[in-house]
């Protein structure tokens, strides 16, 4: 056997799957950074109701991408509820409360709805364009994988990118009035 092509092979194989992960990373890496202003958009909520992001300046939002069959993503809604839960309904230094906005990377409304009644999320703001990837907003913020959150402050501005539910907790548990 020789050894100098065979090691030669491995590390183009090498290379080749180094250079295949850092691409697939920064492909799937969410398009804004903290400290970024957000992006408004407009969309229908599951109400019917017309909807701009920015109609919850002065709040802290969590906009969260997620979907019905997304495992993760519903494994970690059950964190979700309980976050809103505690945080619904309080004051905050500098800020009127908390809101979830959940938007579905959907193709199917009916597995939407039932996914979203299952998992008891009870907060107002739920959007679904119901083009997966492509639908306008997950364009705009640049999702190419979910569950993706963006925890933006009052003044709209986004303070977290795909943060653990318990930093969200941390944090504004932290800004809580007294």
């Amino acid at each position: 056997m020789n050894w100098s092509k065979f090691n030669t092979g491995l590390n183009i194989l090498l290379v080749v799957l180094v250079a295949g992960y850092a691409i697939n990373f920064f492909y799937k890496r969410p398009k804004y950074d903290a400290g970024e202003k957000v992006k408004d958009f407009s969309a229908v909520l599951k109400s019917g109701e017309t909807f701009k992001l920015s109609d919850l300046k002065g709040k802290y939002v969590l906009l969260d991408f997620w979907a019905s069959w997304c495992g993760p993503c519903r494994l970690e809604n059950s964190e979700l509820v309980s976050l809103y839960s505690e945080m619904k309904g309080k004051r905050f230094v500098n800020a009127g409360g908390f809101e979830i906005v959940s938007v579905g990377i959907e193709k199917e409304r009916s597995n939407w709805e039932k996914a979203i009644t299952k998992d008891r999320l009870n907060w107002s703001y739920h959007i679904s364009e119901f083009e997966q990837f492509l639908s306008p907003i997950a364009v705009l913020y640049g999702v190419k994988e979910i569950p993706t959150k963006y925890f933006i402050n009052p003044e709209g501005m986004i303070l977290m990118v795909n943060p653990k539910i318990t930093e969200i907790q941390t944090y504004l548990a932290e800004k809580e009035e007294k």
